[in-house]
């Protein structure tokens, strides 16, 4: 209903619940939850980063404590293929190491090169096959001569897309935008190129403006479970008590179920009720934010007038909120 034509599904989280096998006996994601679309998975990758102290490092992959109960785990190219084989992957991504921020320039090499080598084991144990496919990513941290070398390795390694990993990890919008101001033009022009974890919608009309194609976030369901909604206008807390008699909705122009049916004041009681049919509105909202956002960049695109929409993107930002003017 939100308009989405692709999910986007853990192989981290899906590994230790419900599992890998189980998921692939019940017919796979989609079969599973009942989704005809397109799937991409995650190689885990960005998942095993964030554990810190709970994981250890080896050429051969990662050996990590799951943050649920403790239980050990091996994860390696080869196993994240597997996974997210089983899983029934539209769009399969290689198993990388997500290099922090900040990360020295060794460090970010020493990151980088690995991320290279597990990228070719990735493809080796890939299963060729039609309407799938594999997707590389870039590393090397902020270090410009890192990343074209990267770029270069997945290039020769030879991908159906390429995406572009170790950003908006606290780098900040400068800098990410500085390393796509060149990076995706380095890439194969027919290949989609994606931009993992973005996500603001000021990032998201920059990065389209410097060639990206695809993007991932949890920027809309959290928001929504957290009281932020994403409008026009900019994000609104609708826990603020400026809603509590606002008979509106949340933006005038947005078509979503929430919109035309609840007020910013019944969304405002909900949420401090903590009733959960709040963040499932709010949620609702927010997806469909985004698709809108994307489809008009689609079809700024097609009309050749990006330029224009971006204008037009910013202007209604600055104009603010409707119902504080």
């Amino acid at each position: 209903a939100t308009g989405a034509s692709i999910i986007l599904a853990n192989t981290y989280h899906l590994m230790l619940r419900p599992g890998a096998e189980r998921v692939g006996r019940l017919g796979g994601v989609r079969k599973m939850m009942g989704w005809d679309g397109p799937l991409l998975t995650d190689s885990g990758g960005f998942q095993v980063m964030s554990l810190g102290p709970l994981r250890q490092l080896t050429e051969d992959g990662v050996t990590f404590k799951s943050h649920l109960d403790g239980s050990k785990h091996h994860l390696t190219p080869e196993r994240s293929t597997e996974i997210q084989h089983l899983l029934d992957a539209t769009i399969t991504m290689a198993f990388d190491e997500c290099t922090p921020f900040p990360s020295s320039y060794k460090t970010a090499k020493i990151s980088m090169d690995l991320s290279m080598r597990w990228a070719a084991r990735s493809k080796e144990s890939f299963n060729e096959r039609a309407g799938k496919a594999l997707f590389g990513i870039v590393q090397g941290g902020i270090y410009k001569d890192l990343r074209i070398e990267s770029a270069a390795i997945l290039t020769d390694i030879g991908f159906h897309g390429y995406a572009l990993g170790g950003l908006a990890v606290g780098e900040g919008q400068e800098k990410m935008l500085s390393v796509l101001d060149y990076l995706p033009n380095l890439l194969p022009a027919n290949s989609p190129r994606y931009l993992m974890g973005v996500g603001k919608p000021s990032d998201i009309v920059e990065a389209v403006s410097r060639g990206i194609d695809m993007f991932d976030c949890v920027l809309p369901t959290r928001s929504g479970r957290t009281g932020q909604g994403l409008t026009r206008m900019g994000p609104i807390n609708i826990r603020n008590a400026r809603h509590s008699d606002d008979n509106g909705p949340l933006d005038p122009k947005c078509d979503c179920y929430t919109c035309l049916n609840y007020s910013r004041a019944y969304l405002h009681h909900v949420n401090k009720a903590q009733e959960i049919i709040a963040s499932m509105l709010l949620t609702w909202h927010n997806l469909r934010y985004y698709q809108n956002l994307m489809s008009g960049i689609r079809e700024a695109i097609r009309l050749q007038n990006f330029d224009e929409f971006k204008s037009d993107f910013y202007k209604t930002l600055a104009e603010g909120d409707y119902s504080v003017n």
